[in-house]
């Protein structure tokens, strides 16, 4: 019998640089409470939403994908000819086949990498982060781009009072490389598949091709159980992680959660007493839901205005529609 040889990676990963592209049209709550039959004080309080951005025709998937990951292998100082790997988690690129990612890869110029999208929907940034940090640790890639983004609002259904509000586009992308101390934590992660249905595409792509009057399928959402779901269980996941990567909530400066609604974010801070300390990402109130987008567009802004800073420690925890979730402890690039 043959001796395989095993594949050798570096002693630990962390995110190298970031990188974020946010669509040009910016859509305050006025332009859609007629369609919903509701006003900007109602969509505040609701979710703390107060406009979001939604693509032109020209910001596709790929365009903003490559816009956001030229931002982060800059920042990260690597070439896109070192990338091994390119991960993009998305469910808004309208193809079941090919992968959006392999296009990606060619644009940026990189060597023939490794490249697929996974759908983990809300969460499936922070699934290619973990995805990402084993493989640079088991050696199968030296860098791996990784990329959250979305074009909801091909699936925005305008009437639904709902989601019509909620839902946005943009793109956010880390590089992972290796490292010599420890920059991205365990990964906590799973799916709760009794409560698919809380959050999914209304129609099954058959039934619409069948239909006499086909329209295109749309998100929707049961918004109260998702919000007692993720407010509360979703806080338990979050200090799963902080005890794995062994981190105390006095030891965290940001808490970077999925920005799915602002009373989901405060509800996670106070069911894990996090103290006032820690600054928490609050991206939704300007750039809307982009589901795995919003994690790296949140941690962008934070660096940007200042309330984050390379070398902090932050928490990542997302979760979405499967309903599926992801999060660890990492060091902000």
């Amino acid at each position: 019998m043959a001796a395989i040889r095993g594949a050798q990676g570096a002693p630990y990963a962390a995110i190298l640089g970031i990188g974020a592209y946010r669509p040009s049209r910016v859509i305050p709550n006025a332009d859609v409470v007629e369609a919903i039959d509701s006003s900007d004080e109602w969509i505040q309080q609701r979710s703390g939403i107060k406009q979001r951005r939604w693509a032109t025709p020209e910001e596709t998937v790929q365009s903003m994908s490559v816009a956001a990951a030229r931002e982060a292998l800059e920042r990260a100082g690597v070439d896109a000819r070192q990338v091994e790997c390119v991960i993009v988690a998305t469910v808004s690129h309208m193809l079941n086949t090919p992968a959006i990612a392999t296009a990606i890869a060619h644009e940026l110029g990189t060597d023939q990498p490794a490249a697929f999208d996974i759908s983990a929907a809300c969460a499936g940034f922070t699934h290619g982060v973990a995805m990402a940090s084993d493989m640079v640790r088991a050696g199968s890639a030296g860098h791996v781009l990784v990329i959250g983004v979305e074009r909801l609002t091909d699936l925005l259904d305008v009437g639904d009072r709902g989601t019509a509000f909620i839902f946005a586009d943009g793109a956010g992308a880390v590089v992972i490389g290796p490292s010599e101390t420890p920059g991205i934590g365990p990964v906590v992660w799973g799916s709760d598949g009794e409560q698919f249905d809380l959050i999914r595409q209304t129609e099954d792509w058959r039934d619409v091709v069948a239909s006499d009057h086909p329209v295109m399928p749309h998100l929707a959402m049961q918004g109260n159980p998702v919000f007692r779901w993720a407010s509360y269980a979703m806080a338990k996941v979050g200090q799963q992680a902080l005890d794995r990567a062994g981190v105390s909530a006095d030891e965290l400066d940001c808490f970077v959660p999925h920005q799915a609604n602002m009373r989901i974010v405060d509800a996670m801070a106070r069911a894990m007493k996090l103290p006032d300390t820690v600054a928490i990402a609050r991206d939704i109130a300007e750039q809307g839901n982009t589901s795995a987008a919003s994690i790296p567009l949140a941690l962008h802004r934070m660096l940007e205005e200042g309330t984050a800073k390379p070398g902090d420690t932050a928490l990542l925890i997302a979760f979405g529609a499967g309903l599926a979730y992801a999060a660890q402890v990492v060091t902000v690039p």
